[in-house]
């Protein structure tokens, strides 16, 4: 199975993988949304199942609460966990601050509730997302739909006065309809090349009526983990500053996936 993945999927399972390495038992769980965060959901489920691991998982999304019934792991909401040990998500793209952009899933809201309601949070990619700088990836910013484009005339006004490097900004949609969100809002994609300063960003588009919440993670992920296409995976965290170095046997793909139909 592991020689069918795509070399990028290869990584995704390789950061994946090691990052499941962290959970112990016992512990309660942010599982977090998108491709990457899919992989690690289902290597968390194979240690469940084959080792007898007692977690309970908090879902930010209901694709990720879906899939994580299916493979045997408990689901429980934050008010009942009311504090996680550990998050485990994907990202968009990491700096070397690991500031993140994140909410290309549309599932920015609940992922940036569950990461600043976790003791820790690590961050899993390929190594594709290291980036010296944010902005690339278009940010997201989730809007409550009354007003959408009033909104979206008000980010317009707030990106002039700020270091980016563009200022078009698009509302995202499935199809010929607005995407909705978990929380039935749109999500408004800011493609500004560049962003000189994420926190002041951050905090200039909270501060505007009608944004719900904006897709830069600023000091909140604590250790990141880049996956290889070789197996090969890099671990960056925010105290101790080093990188490490490590390897998964990609072989094991193919007890993740046997009978999931992938």
């Amino acid at each position: 199975m592991a020689a069918e993945l795509s070399p990028i999927d290869k990584a995704k399972f390789a950061a994946a993988k090691r990052a499941v390495d962290f959970v112990e038992d016992g512990m309660k769980l942010g599982l977090g949304t998108g491709s990457t965060a899919a992989f690690m959901v289902r290597c968390l489920g194979e240690r469940v199942r084959s080792e007898g691991l007692r977690v309970q998982g908090v879902p930010t999304s209901n694709r990720t609460a879906e899939l994580a019934r299916q493979l045997g792991i408990p689901v429980i909401t934050l008010d009942e966990a009311k504090w996680l040990d550990l998050t485990i998500d994907g990202a968009d793209e990491v700096d070397p601050q690991l500031n993140l952009i994140k909410g290309g899933g549309a599932a920015l809201l609940q992922e940036k509730i569950v990461a600043t309601a976790s003791e820790r949070m690590i961050v899993i990619a390929d190594a594709a997302k290291d980036v010296p700088q944010l902005g690339a990836f278009p940010l997201p910013v989730e809007v409550i739909p009354f007003g959408w484009q009033t909104t979206q005339l008000l980010i317009g006004q707030v990106l002039e006065g700020l270091d980016v490097g563009g200022r078009e900004t698009t509302l995202r949609r499935a199809g010929d309809q607005p995407l909705r969100t978990d929380e039935n809002n749109y999500i408004l994609d800011l493609h500004l090349g560049r962003i000189g300063n994420p926190r002041q960003l951050a905090l200039m588009l909270n501060q505007i009526p009608g944004v719900v919440e904006n897709g830069l993670f600023i000091e909140i992920c604590d250790t990141v983990i880049f996956g290889h296409d070789d197996g090969r995976v890099t671990l960056r965290d925010i105290a101790g500053g080093a990188s490490q170095e490590g390897r998964v046997d990609l072989a094991r793909a193919d007890t993740i996936f046997a009978g999931l139909g992938e």
